[in-house]
C-alpha cells in the first residue's frame, strides 16, 4: 500500500485538462453560436465568465475571527411591547445570539416596529441580561431610541462596556430613505455626534453610527451603488467625528456598516467581501493601518414575495450562506411571511432556524473566507471593488453623500438599474418563483400576526428635502395582477380562465402548453386545458363549454403551419375576445393576425404588458 498522498487524487487516472480543452468542447455544444452567449452580466455591467481558472496568490479577507461564528440576530417589531419581550426570550432561549430592535418609523420598520418610549422599551427588554453575550441591533429613526436604550442599562445596573450594543445611528440612511430631513446639508451628517461623545464617555463601546446599504439597495440599486452609498456615508461620518474631536483612530471603530443579502449567492458573497477591502483601502488614505470593519448583514426586503411565501425560506437560506462566507459579523433573517404581515411564531422559528442549521450542522463559519482564491468570486470581488470605488469618487467630486443626494445623482444612477431590473423582471429574464413563474393559483393562506400596519409617520419639517429612495418589492407588479384575479374570484365567484387550444398530439403541444398555463398563472388567470385534435369544429365546441373568455393556442411550429389560421378563425366565431398563440408569428405572422391571432406569448416577451392588457379583455 502506498502512503504517497500524490497518488491517492480523484483525478489521478485522467489527463490534465486545460482551458483550451474545455473551450473545444463548449465551441461544439454551440454549434456555431458566439461564446458570449455563456457570458453573463450584472447590473453593473460586470461580466461573469461560465468558467474561471483558481486566483494564484489570493489572501483570505480579514473578517470575522477564525472559525467565530456571526451573530445570529432576531427582529422584535411588534407594537406590543409585552408580547415583544415574549418572542424576544422565546428566540435567544432557542439559539438566537442577538436581538435587532426596530422601532417605528424605521427604514426597515415596514410598517411596524416599538414605540420609542422608556416603558415600551423596558417591557421589551424585561429578562434580557444585556451583559451576557447577547448582542443588540437598534434601527430606528429617531436618535432618542438610542438615549433611551442607554439610560435603561444605566437603570438595571448593567455595566455599558459590558453591552455589545450596534445604536445604528444613521442620519443619512434615514433622509436618503424617507427624501427629507430636520437638519440642513451641512448640519446632516454631525447631527448624532454630540450623543456618539456622550454614549461612548458613558463607556459604551459601540459602534454607534451605521452606514446603511440597505437604503440603495431595497430601492432596487446595484451592488456597486450598494457599496459606493455605504463608502460614501462611512467617509461623511469619520470626517464629521474628527470635526467634532474625536481621532480618527478612534472613530472609524465608532462606525459600522450594514448590507443586504439577496438570492444572487455569488454577487453577495463578493459584495461583502468587497466592503471590507473598500474601507480597508479608506483606512489606509487616512493613514491608518486597517482593521476588520464590523459588517451587519440582514436578508433583502426587495426580494421578498408575498405569493408562495415558502420560497422566501429557500431565498432567506441562500442569501444568509452568502453574507455568512462574504465575513458578516452578524445577519439579521427577515422572516418568510415579512411581506404579508407581522411574523407569527413559526415564521419566525424558521428565520432563526435557518442561520442554525447553517452553523450548527452545515459549519459554515468554520473556515476563514473559504471563497479566498476562488477564480469567479476572486473576479468578481475585484470588478465589483472597482467599479464601487469609481462611483464613490464621482459621488465625492460632487461634493460627498449629501450633496450628490441633494443633486439627484444617486437616485438618477439607482432609478436607471431599477428600470432596467423591471424589464427583465416583466420579461421574465429576471425568474421570480412563484410569482412570475410556476405560480400556485391554489395555495393556502398563510398565518400572520393579526396585527394592522401603523399609518406612515407625518412628515418632519424638513430643512432639507430631494427625491427618496423608496423601498420596492420585485414581485410587486405581478402580485397587483393575482390580486385583481382574487378579487374577481370574491366579487364573481370565479377566476377568469384562458382556454388552451391545444392543437395536434400530445407530443405536439405539450410543451407550449405547459409555457402558456404557467405564463397566465402568474397574471392569476387560470387555465383550461383543451384535448388536442385538429377539427376546428371541436375546438371551437371545447372553448364555448369552457366558459373561458380568451383562448390561447398550443402546439409546435409544424402544427402551427397547417392548423392554427383555421384554429383561429373558427376561435373567433365561437367568441373569443382574445385570442393568443403560443410562440412567435415567424413567417406566419401576417396571416395568422388576419386569422383573429391577437397576440403571441413567448419566453423573452414582455409578460406583464400582455397580462395586464389581458384584463381588459377580461373585465
Amino acid at each position: 500500500m502506498t502512503t504517497d498522498t500524490e497518488q491517492l487524487r480523484l483525478a489521478a487516472d485522467f489527463a490534465p485538462a486545460s482551458e483550451a480543452d474545455w473551450r473545444k468542447l463548449v465551441d461544439g455544444v454551440l454549434k456555431g453560436a458566439a461564446f458570449e452567449k455563456l457570458v453573463g452580466k450584472t447590473y453593473d455591467g460586470l461580466k461573469i465568465q461560465p468558467i474561471y481558472s483558481r486566483a494564484q496568490g489570493a489572501a483570505p479577507v480579514a473578517g470575522r475571527a477564525p472559525a467565530a461564528a456571526w451573530q445570529i440576530m432576531q427582529r422584535v417589531d411588534h407594537r406590543d411591547a409585552g408580547k415583544a419581550n415574549a418572542q424576544a426570550l422565546l428566540d435567544l432561549e432557542n439559539g438566537a445570539t442577538g436581538l435587532t430592535l426596530v422601532f417605528a418609523g424605521a427604514n426597515a420598520a415596514h410598517g411596524f416596529g416599538l414605540a420609542a418610549t422608556a416603558d415600551a422599551l423596558a417591557r421589551a427588554l424585561d429578562g434580557v441580561h444585556l451583559d451576557a453575550a447577547i448582542a443588540i441591533e437598534l434601527q430606528a429613526t429617531d436618535a432618542s431610541a438610542a438615549a433611551l436604550l442607554a439610560d435603561y442599562v444605566k437603570q438595571r445596573g448593567f455595566k455599558p462596556g459590558a453591552c455589545d450594543i450596534r445604536f445604528g445611528l444613521d442620519p443619512i440612511g434615514d433622509a436618503a430613505s424617507s427624501g427629507a430631513s430636520a437638519h440642513d446639508a451641512g448640519a446632516l451628517a454631525g447631527s448624532a455626534v454630540d450623543l456618539v461623545k456622550q454614549l461612548h464617555g458613558a463607556g459604551f463601546q459601540g459602534p454607534f453610527l451605521a452606514a446603511d446599504g440597505r437604503v440603495v439597495h431595497d430601492a432596487g440599486g446595484s451592488e456597486a451603488q450598494e457599496l459606493a452609498f455605504v463608502l460614501a456615508s462611512g467617509v461623511a461620518y469619520l470626517r464629521a467625528l474628527e470635526a467634532g474631536g474625536i481621532a480618527l483612530e478612534t472613530a472609524r471603530g465608532l462606525i459600522f456598516a450594514r448590507l443586504a443579502a439577496d438570492t444572487d449567492q455569488f454577487l453577495t458573497l463578493a459584495k461583502f467581501r468587497s466592503l471590507r477591502r473598500l474601507w480597508a483601502r479608506i483606512e489606509e488614505a487616512c493613514g491608518l493601518q486597517p482593521k476588520p470593519l464590523v459588517v451587519s448583514g440582514e436578508t433583502a426586503w426587495r426580494m421578498l414575495t408575498r405569493r408562495d411565501p415558502y420560497v422566501n425560506m429557500l431565498r432567506a437560506t441562500i442569501a444568509t450562506l452568502a453574507a455568512g462566507l462574504g465575513g458578516a459579523n452578524a445577519i439579521t433573517v427577515l422572516p418568510h411571511t415579512a411581506a404579508l404581515g407581522l411574523p407569527d411564531a413559526f415564521a419566525r422559528r424558521v428565520a432563526r432556524n435557518t442561520q442554525l442549521v447553517l452553523l450548527e450542522e452545515s459549519n459554515l463559519a468554520r473556515v476563514a473566507d473559504p471563497a479566498a482564491g476562488a477564480g469567479g468570486i476572486e473576479a468578481l470581488t475585484s470588478e465589483l471593488s472597482t467599479t464601487a470605488w469609481a462611483l464613490f469618487q464621482e459621488i465625492e467630486k460632487a461634493g460627498g453623500i449629501v450633496a450628490a443626494l441633494q443633486a439627484g445623482l444617486i437616485q438618477s444612477k439607482v432609478a436607471a438599474v431599477k428600470q432596467a431590473r423591471d424589464v427583465n423582471i416583466a420579461r421574465r429574464r429576471d425568474v421570480l418563483t412563484g410569482a412570475s413563474e410556476f405560480p400556485n393559483l391554489n395555495e393556502a393562506d398563510v398565518s400572520v400576526e393579526a396585527v394592522a400596519p401603523l399609518p406612515s409617520p407625518p412628515p418632519v419639517k424638513a430643512a432639507l428635502s430631494f427625491a427618496p429612495l423608496a423601498p420596492i418589492r420585485l414581485a410587486d407588479a405581478f402580485e397587483k395582477l393575482r390580486d385583481r384575479s382574487d378579487a374577481l374570484l370574491k366579487s364573481k365567484g370565479g377566476r377568469p380562465h384562458v382556454f388552451l387550444a391545444n392543437l395536434g398530439s400530445a407530443a405536439d403541444y405539450t410543451a407550449r402548453a405547459t409555457f402558456a398555463r404557467s405564463f397566465f398563472e402568474a397574471g392569476g388567470i387560470a387555465a383550461v386545458d383543451g384535448e388536442g385534435g385538429s377539427d376546428p369544429a371541436a375546438l371551437a365546441a371545447a372553448y364555448r363549454a369552457s366558459g373561458a373568455a380568451i383562448a390561447c393556442l398550443c402546439s409546435s411550429d409544424k402544427v402551427y403551419a397547417d392548423a392554427a389560421v383555421p384554429a383561429a378563425k373558427a376561435l373567433q366565431a365561437a367568441g373569443a375576445r382574445h385570442i393568443y398563440l403560443a410562440g412567435r408569428g415567424g413567417e406566419q405572422e401576417e396571416a395568422l393576425r388576419e386569422a383573429g391571432i391577437g397576440s403571441f406569448v413567448f419566453a423573452g416577451g414582455d409578460a406583464l404588458a400582455t397580462l395586464e392588457d389581458a384584463y381588459t379583455h377580461l373585465e
